[in-house]
């Protein structure tokens, strides 16, 4: 059995990793990998050849796992894409929106006359739609046969709807050992998505690090927060609260919330609209998939009905629509995406907002150096948006507590139920170089073999 680590080694994106059993070869995710050194055409050169992959198992739909798969199948590959049922159709949702990136950044590149290679997109919709005729959906906790020698079977991870942690069961020389990959873990109590599953014992371990030395914030709940930005922004004050959220996973979380605020009567009546197409065809599929959804989303829809929908939210349907919100004078609360503030309908409520005095901007994401939204949490008193530069005067503030993943305790205690003695090695990817770190100080005075492989680094296990 040989492992080789091929993405988001000492970094976060870009996830994939090579398994070969008796030169049958599995592709562990296949994301793009979108760092800051990395040309996004350099995501077309694999490092193998694509023809020879005989199936891809996919942890969960989100673009640094799953964006690089038409590329894959345009370059060769013919077989499954294993992956439960959620994941397929958020993966499907998460690659047209990444063709229309691609095609927007052409557009501009071709008005600016910057012809250069990097306009050209990485795959188009004709390749999405092949790339989900491949897919082979399948349960959690049900073993899945890949041939005579290898067993796979998806845990739950948490992290968004359908993801997943892959356990490989190996029968090799007469042996039988077993392999997981973490793929992204959640944290427990999150919003809507179920808590990650303990994993079973294995020998090997490949385990994301996106929160190693960092922990989350604790003493307020996702409501008390909320709640007292509502109050302070819309309330008290005849202001705006713009909330950017990612469409698939954040915005869920968030419109529950709020409905859990406004349905106890917590507040009073605020409108809301949520400006975002893909978050309105993610919540469908959120719908769709409402058996797989936690316990206290299950319970709140046998009380008192649709977690999604309630009095004064409006679901904003088209950009004329869009467009009319900022001659809205009325308080509410405009949740839009991008996260980041890099693109989406979220840069005309910034462009028309950031220099009111009523006006609040509420990060519940992660923004990433060099992104608007991180110049905006720095405290930049100017931004630059549609050739304008702005004189900041909104309110900026934060919250960590709609983070989807795991912090440093959390991804701890999940290695730490494995046996020290049992688990022959734990690898540490998709993580920042002093996370995995801090993560391979505490393990490794535990007893464990901590090792945080370079990109392309193969082992014989």
């Amino acid at each position: 059995m040989k492992l080789t680590i091929w993405g988001a080694a000492r970094q976060v994106t870009g996830s994939m990793h090579l398994l070969e059993v008796n030169n049958y070869k599995i592709l562990i995710d296949c994301g793009l990998d979108y760092e800051k050194e990395t040309r996004l055409e350099e995501n077309e050169l694999f490092p193998f050849n694509p023809a020879g992959i005989d199936v891809v198992i996919l942890t969960h739909a989100h673009i640094d796992h799953s964006g690089n798969l038409p590329t894959l199948l345009r370059q060769g590959f013919e077989g499954q894409i294993l992956c439960t049922s959620p994941t397929a159709d958020l993966t499907e949702l998460l690659l047209l929106d990444s063709v229309n990136i691609f095609l927007s950044k052409q557009r501009k590149n071709h008005r600016r006359k910057r012809h250069h290679q990097n306009s050209r997109p990485l795959f188009l919709q004709k390749h999405v739609m092949d790339t989900a005729e491949r897919f082979v959906t399948i349960g959690f906790n049900k073993p899945f046969r890949l041939n005579g020698d290898i067993e796979a079977e998806l845990i739950p991870a948490g992290h968004l709807l359908g993801a997943a942690s892959v356990v490989l069961t190996v029968r090799e020389h007469g042996m039988e050992r077993k392999i997981a990959f973490s793929g992204d873990i959640g944290r427990k109590n999150y919003p809507v998505i179920t808590d990650p599953a303990d994993l079973p014992p294995v020998d090997f371990l490949v385990c994301e690090s996106t929160y190693g030395g960092r922990y989350h914030s604790t003493g307020e709940t996702v409501e008390q927060v909320l709640t007292r930005t509502i109050e302070e922004t819309c309330i008290k004050n005849p202001g705006r609260l713009i909330i950017p959220a990612f469409s698939i996973g954040r915005t869920q979380a968030l419109v529950f919330s709020l409905n859990k605020i406004f349905s106890d009567g917590l507040l009073p009546p605020v409108k809301i609209f949520v400006d975002s197409p893909m978050a309105n065809y993610a919540t469908e599929i959120f719908r769709k998939y409402h058996s797989q959804l936690n316990d206290e989303a299950q319970e709140f829809y046998r009380r008192k009905g649709d977690e999604f929908e309630f009095e004064n939210l409006f679901y904003v349907q088209n950009m004329k629509e869009s467009r009319e919100l900022s001659d809205y004078i009325e308080p509410c609360i405009i949740v839009s995406s991008a996260g980041m503030l890099e693109g989406g309908r979220i840069q005309d409520h910034l462009f028309y907002n950031v220099q009111n005095y009523y006006c609040t901007i509420l990060f519940i994401g992660y923004s990433a150096k060099g992104t608007l939204g991180h110049r905006l949490l720095r405290g930049d008193p100017f931004i630059h948006l549609r050739d304008r530069e702005l004189s900041v005067y909104a309110t900026i503030r934060q919250t960590d507590l709609f983070s989807g993943h795991a912090d440093h305790t959390g991804l701890v205690n999940l290695v730490r139920k494995q046996d020290k003695n049992h688990l022959k090695k734990l690898f540490l990817v998709h993580g920042e170089p002093e996370g995995m770190k801090a993560m391979q100080n505490e393990l490794e005075a535990d007893g464990y073999n901590v090792t945080i492989p370079e990109k392309g680094t193969t082992f014989e296990l």
